[in-house]
């Protein structure tokens, strides 16, 4: 059974995504809600704080208990790859993100470790291996502030990333413009990419890793990135909170039969 607090802290949250209080309005003081019968003063304490930690309200003094304005992080599509961000700049993909939706942000906000591990299935299958073949995984935790909204942890064959910063753990991006930057100064310039989105219900592990509430899906992303002649440099799973981002694409629309024409 969940304790008190929890339990408050759940029904507020309801609430607040009901829209029974607005952003910008205070939540009840402590003493209301105990009078109220919802618990001690302890009890209504740490629902709160649980509530400031889930991003859902703000705490100071002399203003109580506020709804935040809850605006989800832009998560670009083709736009946050952009070669001129990372290749010119520093503008990795989650900075591009933060950028584009007016967020402020830190380049020591993603943490990453770093190991050589047996390629699963998957990541064997995407990269053209045998299952249990070495591949260097780069896992990274994003956070905002002190609340982290994705993991991403990227694949590559050793032959391609041996002796780069992609190998060197220190927290942050992988030096100036990323990975994308140092696979390009190693000559696997990327050229394109295929992404898979897929919602389903979090792991108890992501839900402690993501500091999720009750309830919340995350959204699962497979990236697979190319070079020009096909090459499959990364291949990299990512798990993003589904209610703190919101999927953007921005694309020219195809006509494959004018493509067809062109060529004829």
């Amino acid at each position: 059974m969940a304790p008190k607090w929890r339990e408050l802290a759940d029904k507020l949250a309801e609430q607040i995504k009901r829209g029974d209080y607005e952003p910008g309005q205070r939540l009840p003081q402590i003493r209301e809600l105990v009078e109220a019968g919802e618990g001690s003063k302890a009890t209504v304490h740490a629902a709160y704080k649980a509530l400031e930690a889930e991003g859902l309200v703000t705490s100071s003094r002399g203003h109580g208990t506020v709804v935040r304005q809850q605006v989800p992080l832009k998560r670009l599509g083709i736009a946050r790859y952009d070669k001129a961000k990372w290749r010119d700049g520093d503008e990795v993909a989650f900075i591009a993100d933060r950028v584009a939706t007016g967020r402020a942000y830190r380049r020591n906000e993603q943490t990453q470790t770093v190991s050589l591990v047996e390629a699963s299935p998957e990541v064997a299958a995407a990269h053209g291996l045998t299952a249990g073949d070495p591949v260097y995984a780069r896992a990274r935790l994003v956070k905002e502030g002190d609340r982290p909204t994705h993991s991403l942890t990227s694949y590559y064959r050793p032959e391609h990333v041996e002796g780069t910063r992609i190998v060197d753990p220190t927290p942050g991006p992988a030096g100036r413009g990323g990975g994308f930057r140092v696979l390009y100064d190693a000559g696997y310039e990327i050229d394109h990419m295929k992404e898979q989105l897929f919602a389903r219900t979090p792991t108890p592990d992501e839900v402690k890793l993501l500091q999720l509430p009750p309830g919340e899906p995350v959204v699962e992303l497979h990236r697979t990135t190319y070079t020009a002649s096909g090459t499959v440099v990364e291949f990299a799973i990512g798990i993003h909170a589904a209610s703190r981002f919101a999927w953007e694409y921005d694309f020219k629309v195809p006509d494959s039969a004018k493509d067809r024409e062109g060529r004829e």
